[in-house]
């Protein structure tokens, strides 16, 4: 036994390591999901796997828990010091005041960047530095849970809750890899502790083992937990609330108008933007500023002439021909959380009202930019003239260049750059060959990219960066056909410009979802983080700049209607359409049609919370399976141990009388032989005499008799058990009763530890 005992506490130990490490590297896979891998990712790895092999040696030296604790927090400081704080500690080792004056200052920025950063992250320093050391003081107290107090399911716990943290905070799909990978560790977990504190009398001949036992029967139920909880019970949660700063409205979020949406559209929850009402038929896109230059790698925002807001003619003319047709709407905006130079607004805009501080027009595209001003908190009125020419009318007229470009070289909104890949070119000729007019070429355009062939995504696989807008990262979305409004936009104006077209990109918001406020009869509508969104526009001659919407499954396509045959027809302009010649029109609902959730993210112009979530009475069933699994594991778990003790484990037998007296309250030290925990549950506890005798003469005729008198030790030991676990619930009180059913104590606190002897 003395040489036995050993080698099988070693090969434990080794057993417990080896799955900690693989349950803690599970835990931190949905991280990748959240921070861009890099540096850090090595360095939690190293961190993890360094402390684990420091406690393994640790205890292989018989050093007291505490001891080995300690020289993994030892470890713990030195490793974060070389590898943070290398510069400000003595010997880039040991901490000095400098280096821990810095720590808080590197938490702060951490904090800073999780707050105000987008999935997925690019890891800085400082979020390296809280990745990494967070990590280590987890793998410290995982490996001293499961280790030294043996109480792998509360470590279980620990695990599946920081496993959870990046799903809570970014809503996306769970990582069902990650979770059943974690519910396997967990699982390899409970069964290795199981073995290394069994007893080591031999089982049956011809019978190593037999169906699966208590604790594997345990494990997987905390695995099916853990799938549970991730599969069902996170997109139940409510999202954090991301608040502004100072001021009614806070501070409000930014806007980048460098085509790098991505950013805007991945955050972790929607933000509400502002409000929007309008007498038009549907609520109007809103546009910030527009992009014309481009180098072959970056679009530039327009830097054009501006005049005060307060001029009379301000904007100019629209420039559009006697002949068309034009209506006036007025759009009601209401920010809440932008703060923006530039003021969102409905095109083609002729007057705006109500704006507190200076801000100048832009006659070139219709925007309006601060002076002396924000956006944050602004509310006013947006007055437009939308052309509507009839479908005869827009054919008629060629894409021609516009009067004055913003850098004041009239070539730039058809510069083509040089070393453009082939690809752009030669399916924009492909796609618009059969087209006659410019109109046709760019509406054919328009239905390509619609087509089934391509499909929106934010994780779209483009080469030049993960939101590259470049000549490269369009040639390389025209390939794989997957991408965002970005990647439609970019490509629907290089494709333009190749067929000798003037065009342009701009940046905004789609139309807002309604809400079931109105003013003055006007749905009120919602414009979130997830609406941002870009779109091109081609100028027409005696037109304008129209709009297009190429991006598959948002908004609708521009389309317009043929002149009324006779003047009875109509009132003598085009007929409603989905899509006006100034500004796509989204649907009905300000809704982005025919976008799967799982396909667009957030950019489906549709919410993720609120109205859109759970059911109240799902969510209350959820949580009611979710109560009653502890009471499952343990019912599994009771019978795993009855049907081992009738195949002769009186092992089994006897841990579930243990793990009983634990549910109801009763302690029971390691210490304490079988006999005299007997004598104490009959004489203190009431349970039948003769039932437990037989217990305790099987237990101990099974570890100490010699091998030939075993063969009958295990007649009768099941009913035994189970009449001593009823004895045991029935003298309970009523609350200990209902508690050590609905959530029993054992499945945490197993026989044999420290806690097991304490009294509650």
């Amino acid at each position: 036994m003395s040489s036995v005992e050993p080698r099988a506490r070693r090969r434990g130990e080794r057993s417990l390591t080896v799955g900690v490490l693989v349950a803690l590297l599970a835990s931190l896979m949905p991280l990748l999901r959240v921070v861009t891998p890099g540096a850090w990712l090595l360095g939690t790895v190293v961190m993890i796997t360094a402390l684990l092999i420091a406690g393994f040696a640790a205890r292989r030296l018989r050093l007291p828990a505490v001891a080995v604790s300690l020289i993994e927090a030892v470890l713990w400081v030195a490793f974060m010091s070389v590898v943070f704080l290398r510069d400000d500690s003595l010997f880039g080792v040991i901490p000095t005041v400098d280096s821990v004056q810095l720590v808080p200052r590197l938490l702060d920025a951490a904090m800073e960047d999780i707050v105000e950063g987008v999935a997925p992250m690019q890891a800085t320093s400082a979020l390296g530095f809280l990745i990494v050391g967070a990590a280590g003081l987890l793998t410290i107290v995982v490996d001293h849970v499961v280790l030294t107090a043996r109480m792998p399911l509360v470590a279980a716990i620990a695990l599946i809750v920081v496993s959870l943290i990046p799903a809570i905070a970014v809503p996306v799909e769970p990582d069902v890899s990650a979770f059943v990978l974690l519910a396997a560790a967990i699982l390899y977990l409970v069964r290795a502790e199981t073995r290394s504190r069994e007893p080591l009398a031999p089982p049956r001949p011809g019978r190593e083992t037999a169906g699966p036992t208590g604790a594997t029967a345990t494990a997987l139920g905390i695995g099916a937990v853990a799938v549970v909880v991730a599969l069902v019970v996170t997109p139940a949660l409510p999202q954090p609330v991301i608040k502004g700063g100072a001021g009614e409205y806070g501070t409000g979020i930014g806007l980048d108008a460098s085509l790098q949406l991505g950013s805007d559209l991945r955050r972790p929850r929607e933000v509400e933007v502002m409000l929007v009402r309008s007498n038009a038929p549907a609520p109007p896109y809103l546009r910030a500023t527009t992009l014309t230059d481009f180098d072959g790698d970056v679009w530039l925002p327009d830097r054009s002439r501006t005049v005060p807001l307060t001029d009379p003619d301000g904007f100019g003319p629209l420039g559009v021909d006697d002949g068309i047709e034009t209506v006036e709407q007025t759009t009601t905006i209401e920010v809440r959380n932008l703060s923006s130079t530039w003021l969102p607004v409905s095109y083609p805009a002729t007057e705006v009202t109500g704006v507190q501080g200076e801000w100048g027009a832009v006659p070139y595209n219709r925007t309006l930019v601060a002076r002396t001003a924000s956006s944050q908190g602004q509310q006013y009125q947006v007055v437009t003239q939308v052309p509507r020419p009839t479908l005869e009318q827009i054919r008629a007229r060629e894409a021609s260049r516009p009067p004055s470009a913003t850098t004041g070289e009239p070539d730039s909104t058809t510069r083509v750059p040089a070393g453009l890949p082939s690809i752009i070119r030669d399916l924009a000729r492909e796609v618009t060959a059969e087209a006659e007019t410019d109109y046709d070429r760019l509406a054919a355009l328009q239905q390509w990219f619609r087509g089934g062939d391509f499909r929106y995504s934010l994780f779209a696989p483009v080469e030049e960066g993960f939101d590259g807008s470049g000549a490269e990262a369009i040639a390389r979305f025209l390939e794989v056909r997957e991408g965002y409004c970005i990647h439609y936009a970019s490509a629907f104006a290089l494709m333009a410009r190749t067929l000798g077209m003037p065009s342009r990109i701009v940046v905004g918001y789609l139309p807002g979802a309604p809400t079931t406020d109105a003013i003055d009869r006007q749905t009120v509508h919602s414009v979130s983080t997830s609406r941002t969104h870009a779109w091109p526009e081609v100028y027409f001659d005696g037109v304008g700049w129209v709009a297009f919407e190429p991006t598959n499954s948002l908004g609708s396509p521009t389309a317009f209607s043929s002149a009324p045959e006779t003047p009875g027809d109509a009132d003598g302009g085009p007929e409603e359409t989905d899509g006006p010649s100034a500004s796509p029109t989204a649907s009905a609902t300000g809704a982005a049609p025919g976008l799967d959730a799982d396909e667009g993210g957030t950019a489906t112009g549709t919410q993720t919370t609120g109205e859109d979530g759970w059911p109240p009475l799902l969510v209350l069933v959820v949580v009611l399976i979710a109560l009653t699994l502890p009471a499952a594991v343990r019912e599994l778990r009771r019978r795993g141990q009855l049907s081992a003790a009738r195949e002769g484990d009186v092992a089994a037998a006897w841990i579930l009388v243990q793990e009983t007296a634990i549910d109801v309250g009763i302690p029971v030290p390691a210490a304490e032989s079988p006999r005299a925990l007997g004598s104490r549950l009959v004489e203190a506890h009431g349970v039948p005499a003769d039932e437990m005798r037989r217990l305790v003469e099987a237990i101990e005729r099974t570890s100490y008799a010699p091998r030939r008198s075993r063969m009958w030790a295990g007649e009768g030991v099941p009913d035994a058990a189970s009449a001593v676990r009823s004895a045991l619930l029935a003298g309970a009180d009523g609350p200990r009763r209902v508690l050590a059913t609905v959530a029993p104590r054992s499945l945490i606190i197993r026989p044999g530890t420290a806690y097991a002897a304490a009294r509650i």
